[in-house]
């Protein structure tokens, strides 16, 4: 067994707004958050949301996608391990189901850019289930 398994994933919410006028040129931000929830079965629960939106008005140009993952992983890996290898695994369903919706919308595809997660600060805030 790999330190952690995908057992399975679903796209759990998909908003995308595109009130543009053709031709509109846009500047394009986006941002995301990852949050896992441990079970005490050795399983636990990723949902990542990422977000892509027109800097100077959102509102006329936006997409959000949360991606769920159900996960299994080797007893005794570290929580902050577990984190970084469930983004990893999730990551690239949200960025490529950006591309597929935007490119389906009859619009240029978006391409989110990579995310070096190793290089981001993890806060852990446990809470009681």
């Amino acid at each position: 067994m790999a330190d952690v398994t995908l057992k399975l994933y679903k796209a759990s919410q998909i908003n995308f707004v595109n009130n543009l006028e053709n031709g509109t040129k846009i500047e394009l931000g986006n941002k995301y958050s990852y949050n896992v929830s441990y079970a005490p079965n050795r399983t636990c629960k990723g949902e990542f949301t990422l977000e892509v939106f027109d800097k100077k008005d959102p509102e006329k140009f936006g997409i959000k996608i949360v991606i769920v993952g159900i996960f299994e992983f080797k007893e005794g890996l570290e929580k902050e391990k577990v984190h970084v290898i469930t983004f990893k695994e999730l990551f690239p369903y949200a960025r490529a189901l950006v591309t597929t919706v935007t490119s389906n919308a009859g619009i240029p595809p978006i391409i989110v850019p990579p995310i070096d997660i190793e290089s981001q600060s993890i806060y852990r805030f446990e809470k009681n289930v």
